[in-house]
């Protein structure tokens, strides 16, 4: 990167940028000079993508032939390690503006006469699932060349994570990446936030609530595919904050194939009018369930977290009653017991805090787990603001995790603790004692001297006859 580069990478104010391939050259440049210059930020955003952990370059609209024709990336980041070295193409979106298959699939062809790496996209379009580019590709093109996709979301979450938890060491460059998050805050720069549910939502919403949506629809798979990228700006939304790192809870088949997480989700719209998911946040008690019930207009929030393994069944409610002290009074609670058919005992937290026993169905039955749920209304609109599903989203999560989730702590067994230290010839002496006067209430000295008065020389024998074993086995 030149000095020239660099002066035209300035963060300037946002406010005199102009068009929007104005818009992408100064994100582009920004983005890229601030990786070259801040280290620990190159190596967040290049490592994951493949890159060795080394020096870092980048450049600026590097023209490279490609047949007949000439192909000008947007960008180029090299990364050198020794004799290794990895190289490549970036290629970036801002606004509205979506990636064009095309222009990848040139890239590509690029990168495999030129022998790069990898082709790095960077937009606001959030993919549905890690992996999963949000640009249909021909997969030939992708025999010698990686094609990875960044949000603008995804490199600010970086951004912040980088510079408020886990530090810069120089501070020029912790000074130098600030800026960068100024700039890609600003709304100006062209690097948004998830802010449309897509053109099919209100469609499908009207035809939840009248009950004739089909998973036939072809609004169903659009909308199911724009929640799952909600799930997603909603881990980079909450990780910014948390600064660690919150992904979207998968199973394995849904990780490995993509499609049955959007199959299941459309068939689970159609069937219930729901869009659901769950996101995991380390260290916590569980995974987060987040439920938007089209029907009933309500988001939700839940966990559940097990209940202690010992106690009577009143004992691990006031356990859990004690973590939700601060907690909103509309929590919903309910418990479960072992070979549960159907709902357990449920009752909201304020009528619980009075009366525990609300969530004992059976005393004689203790619960194994607590589910916790939280709802709010949700809203209707389909872009960002007042009264926008996306925003009744993000603000139920951020509420349940602050006042519920962040507070809530696993049960676990006190440790085993030491014996006392017994005296065994005391005890010995007081099992015979019992096993022989049973009943009598006369100490150990007096039943001993009753056995044997002072002054008196007995055979052993005498005394065993007597039952005084112990005791003589004992003074031997």
């Amino acid at each position: 990167m030149t000095d020239r580069d660099w002066h035209e990478a300035r963060l300037i104010p946002t406010s005199g940028i102009k068009g929007s391939e104005e818009k992408e050259r100064r994100a582009t440049s920004a983005l890229l000079a601030v990786m070259g210059s801040v280290r620990e930020f190159g190596r967040v955003l290049t490592q994951p993508l493949g890159a060795p952990s080394g020096h870092i370059e980048t450049f600026i609209e590097v023209p490279f032939a490609l047949g007949d024709r000439k192909v000008i990336p947007d960008g180029l980041i090299r990364v050198t390690r020794g004799s290794k070295r990895w190289t490549a193409l970036v290629e970036v979106k801002t606004g509205t503006n979506e990636l064009v298959q095309e222009q990848l699939e040139s890239y590509l062809d690029v990168a495999r006469v030129e022998g790069f790496d990898a082709v790095i996209s960077i937009s606001n379009q959030i993919p549905p699932a890690p992996g999963v580019h949000p640009t249909k590709i021909d997969r030939r093109k992708l025999r010698n060349t990686a094609l990875h996709h960044l949000s603008w979301s995804q490199v600010l979450a970086a951004a912040v994570v980088q510079k408020e938890h886990r530090g810069v060491a120089d501070p020029d460059q912790a000074w130098i990446l600030g800026e960068l998050i100024r700039y890609l805050e600003d709304r100006n720069s062209g690097a948004l936030e998830f802010d449309d549910m897509g053109p099919e939502w209100v469609n499908l919403r009207n035809a939840v609530v009248s009950g004739t949506l089909r998973a036939t629809d072809s609004s169903a798979p659009q909308v199911a595919a724009s929640f799952d990228g909600l799930l997603r700006y909603v881990c980079l939304h909450l990780g910014r904050q948390l600064g660690t790192e919150v992904s979207v809870a998968l199973s394995r088949k849904e990780t490995a194939e993509p499609a049955l997480r959007l199959q299941s989700l459309v068939a689970l719209l159609a069937e219930t009018g729901r869009l659901e998911g769950a996101i995991r946040i380390p260290n916590t008690v569980g995974p987060l369930l987040i439920i938007a019930d089209l029907r009933s207009a309500q988001v939700t929030c839940q966990v559940s977290i097990d209940a202690p393994e010992t106690g009577r069944p009143s004992t691990r409610v006031n356990w859990l009653l004690r973590q939700l002290r601060t907690a909103p009074a509309n929590l919903r609670l309910e418990a479960s017991i072992a070979h549960q058919r159907g709902p357990g005992a449920a009752e909201l937290l304020d009528k619980v805090r009075s009366q525990p026993q609300l969530l004992v169905a059976d005393p004689k039955k203790a619960p194994r787990s607590f589910t916790i749920a939280y709802a709010q209304p949700m809203g209707r609109k389909r872009g960002r603001g007042r009264g926008s599903f996306i925003d009744s989203v993000i603000s139920t999560v951020d509420s349940f995790y602050g006042e519920v989730m962040q507070n809530l702590k696993a049960w676990s067994a006190p440790a085993p603790r030491l014996r006392e230290p017994v005296d065994h010839e005391a005890e010995s002496v007081a099992s015979v004692v019992s096993a022989d006067a049973p009943g009598e209430s006369q100490s150990i000295a007096a039943y001993a001297a009753e056995v044997v008065p002072p002054g008196t020389e007995q055979a052993p024998s005498t005394v065993h006859d007597q039952g005084l074993d112990g005791v003589v086995a004992g003074g031997a």
